[in-house]
C-alpha cells in the first residue's frame, strides 16, 4: 500500500504551534483528532455497490447497525446521512445522482445537496461518468474545491479486462469534456485495501488540510498494516500535543491536579486508539465475520490489556509506573523532549509521554497481528 499521508508531519506542525505559544490551535487540533470531525459525500446511483462502499468506509457490513441499506429508504432526490457508530463526528453522506436532464445547471444541484460543506466528494459510477456529473466536477474545481474524485466501482461480474476498458473509456470521456489530466480510481467496494483505494487515500492526504487528513486517517478502519503504522504515528503526535497541554496547565506544578488531568486525557486518547485501531470486541468480531474467520482466533491475538478494554485502573497504573521510572532519569534528559513552556512540570509531561507511547506501541502491535491474520486468511 502506498505511504498514505506520507507528506504530512503532524508532530512538527504541533510543535511549531506550541513553540509559537498558539495553544488554542493545538487544543483545537487535539479535539478534532479525538472526535475525527470530517464529512465525506458519496455521489451516484443508489445501488448495492455504492451502499457497500459507504459501509466499507466505516468498517461495516450490510445489516450492521448504522449501515447503509442496499435499497435506500430515502427518496431518490434526497440526501441520506450515516454517522460512523464508533466516530459519530465522522459522517458519510449518500448524495443522489446528478440528473441527466438537459439543460442542466450544476450550481442548482450543488446548492440542493450542500456540495461545498463536505470535506471530500466521491463521484461514483459503474461504466463511465455521465456528462452532467462532469459539469458538477468542473464547477467544483472553478470554486477551488480540489477534493472531488471520480471513482469507478467494481462489481463481482466485472473482469480485470472489462474494468480497465471502462477506466480508459472514462478517462476519454473526461478529457472530451474539458477535464485536464483526469484521474479515475478503480475501487472494489468490499475490499478497499485492493485496487486504487490506497492511492486515492494518498491523493486525499495531499489535498485535505493536514488536521482533517489525519482525522480521516484515525476514523478509517485498519485496512492494512501500513495504515496501522500511520495511525500509530498520528497517535504519538496526539500524545505529544496532549502531554504538552497537560504539562502547561499550570506554571506551578500541582501533583494531584496534574495527575487527574493526565489520567482523564490519557483515557480519551487510549479509548480513541482502541476504536481507531479496531481492537474493541465489536470491531474484531465484525472483521472476523467479513473475512470468514473464527472470532476467538482474532481476539486471542490481543496481548495488551488496553486492546481488550481501556480502564481507569490500567491507565493510572501505567502513568504511575512511568513517573516512578522517570525519577531515576536525569532531568536534563527529560527537558530535551519537551516544549519550552512545559519545562516547569517536566515530570508530568515526560511520564504521560512515556506511558501513552508505550501503550500505543503495544496496541498497534496487536492491530498489526489481527490485520495480518485477516488478510492472510482471506488470501
Amino acid at each position: 500500500m502506498a505511504d498514505v499521508f506520507k507528506g504530512l508531519n503532524l508532530l512538527e506542525t504541533l510543535k511549531e504551534s506550541i513553540d509559537n505559544n498558539k495553544l488554542s490551535d493545538v487544543k483545537d487540533a487535539v479535539e478534532d483528532l479525538l472526535i475525527s470531525r470530517i464529512n465525506l459525500a458519496v455521489l451516484g446511483d443508489r445501488e448495492d455497490g455504492k451502499a457497500t462502499f459507504i459501509n466499507s468506509l466505516s468498517g461495516l457490513s450490510s445489516g450492521d447497525e448504522g449501515a447503509a441499506p442496499s435499497a435506500s429508504p430515502v427518496a431518490p432526490e434526497e440526501l441520506a446521512s450515516y454517522p460512523n457508530p464508533k466516530h459519530p463526528d465522522f459522517r458519510l453522506w449518500d448524495l443522489p445522482p446528478v440528473p441527466s436532464t438537459s439543460p442542466f445547471e450544476p450550481e442548482g444541484y450543488m446548492e440542493r445537496v450542500k456540495f461545498l460543506r463536505y470535506n471530500a466528494v466521491f463521484m461514483t459510477f459503474t461504466q463511465t461518468p455521465q456528462a452532467n456529473s462532469v459539469k458538477v466536477f468542473l464547477e467544483a474545481r472553478s470554486l477551488q474545491r480540489q477534493t472531488v474524485y471520480f471513482i469507478l466501482l467494481a462489481s463481482e461480474k466485472d473482469t480485470e479486462k472489462s474494468l480497465e476498458e471502462n477506466r480508459k473509456a472514462s478517462v476519454e470521456v473526461l478529457k472530451s469534456q474539458g477535464v485536464a489530466q483526469p484521474k479515475v480510481y478503480l475501487v472494489r467496494p468490499s475490499t478497499l485495501e485492493k485496487s486504487d483505494f490506497p492511492g486515492l487515500l494518498e491523493e486525499m492526504g495531499r489535498d485535505l488540510p493536514e488536521i482533517r487528513a489525519h482525522a480521516l486517517l484515525l476514523a478509517l478502519p485498519t485496512l492494512t498494516s501500513t495504515l496501522v503504522t500511520q495511525k500509530k504515528d498520528a497517535f504519538k503526535a496526539l500524545v505529544w500535543a496532549a502531554a504538552s497541554l497537560s504539562g502547561g496547565v499550570s506554571a506551578i506544578p500541582v501533583p494531584f491536579v496534574a495527575s487527574m488531568v493526565d489520567s482523564s486525557v490519557a483515557m480519551r486518547i487510549l479509548t480513541k486508539a482502541q476504536l481507531s485501531l479496531c481492537l474493541d470486541n465489536e470491531s474484531v468480531e465484525r472483521l472476523a465475520r467479513q473475512r470468514g474467520i473464527e472470532p476467538t482466533r482474532l481476539k486471542g491475538l490481543r496481548t495488551c490489556e488496553l486492546s481488550v478494554e481501556v480502564t481507569k485502573g490500567e491507565v493510572k497504573r501505567r502513568l504511575a509506573a512511568a513517573e516512578k521510572d522517570l525519577a531515576k532519569v536525569s532531568s536534563k534528559f527529560v527537558e530535551m523532549a519537551m516544549p519550552r513552556h512545559a519545562r516547569s512540570v517536566s515530570r508530568s509531561f515526560a511520564a504521560m509521554l512515556q506511558a501513552l507511547n508505550g501503550a500505543i506501541d503495544e496496541m498497534a502491535a496487536d492491530a498489526e497481528k489481527i490485520v495480518a491474520a485477516a488478510v492472510g486468511e482471506e488470501k
